[in-house]
């Protein structure tokens, strides 16, 4: 904590943070100082587990093998399938060969990612990785994109030339049935949102992948939330 308090928050205007500075400032061992270093850059990654599921169910919602004329992604025999009509063995195959495809599968079905059909087929139950039960991804989900709403909330208020997106809106005094319908349009809009952003987004990156300029990340995102209220609020809505 000494070491990350030091690097992020005390650095010198226009200069570099140094890992001899960070150790005189906190008494920790330049040696240890750049142990810690180094440990921190991983700590922000997905872990392997989750960001092999993000490529498979990326590939699985815009490769045009595996959707339907819709778009939709289509629903995969559990094994191999015909290049006409590939399976879940042959998304995995896309992707990596270093796991076994029943493995991904079992725990897909635990973690509610996938369903199978009335004929036995994987479908895939939302055009992200969102787990529906399994701690340790959500946990993940939840420190990487708080942290990123609050950064460009953050930057927004230091004043940035160009402000981040970053809006809502919010009513009161509404019914249970109103929240509700409010409930499903918000997922229907915020799901075709991220479709479109993921859509453009894996053909971004393929064009960047040869350029030395590729160094910079993005994060999209939308959020749904209610609760009852006192009373005694304002009605209205606003956004901000």
């Amino acid at each position: 904590l000494y070491v990350e308090v030091a690097r992020d928050d005390f650095r010198l205007e226009n200069r570099p943070m140094t890992q001899s500075r960070v150790s005189v400032l906190t008494g920790v061992h330049r040696k240890d100082v750049r142990a810690l270093w180094e440990e921190a850059s991983p700590a922000k990654a997905a872990p392997s587990h989750v960001s092999l599921g993000s490529q498979l169910v990326i590939r699985w919602a815009t490769d045009p093998r595996f959707v339907d004329r819709e778009g939709r992604p289509r629903a995969l025999t559990r094994t191999k399938g015909t290049p006409e009509a590939p399976g879940f063995d042959d998304l995995v195959g896309s992707v990596t060969q270093d796991v076994w495809p029943r493995a991904i599968l079992d725990e897909w079905l635990r973690l509610g990612v996938t369903q199978l059909d009335a004929e036995g087929r994987v479908v895939l139950q939302r055009d992200a990785y969102v787990p529906e039960h399994g701690f340790d991804e959500k946990a993940f989900f939840l420190g990487r994109n708080v942290g990123d709403h609050l950064s460009a909330a953050v930057a927004n208020v230091e004043g940035r030339d160009h402000p981040f997106l970053e809006r809502e809106v919010h009513y009161l005094d509404l019914s249970p049935d109103s929240v509700a319908e409010l409930a499903e349009l918000a997922e229907k809009a915020g799901a075709d949102a991220l479709k479109r952003l993921n859509q453009r987004g894996v053909e971004l990156k393929r064009r960047d992948a040869s350029k030395r300029s590729a160094t910079q990340r993005i994060a999209f995102g939308v959020y749904f939330f209610s609760e009852p209220t006192d009373g005694d609020d304002e009605s209205g809505s606003d956004s901000g």
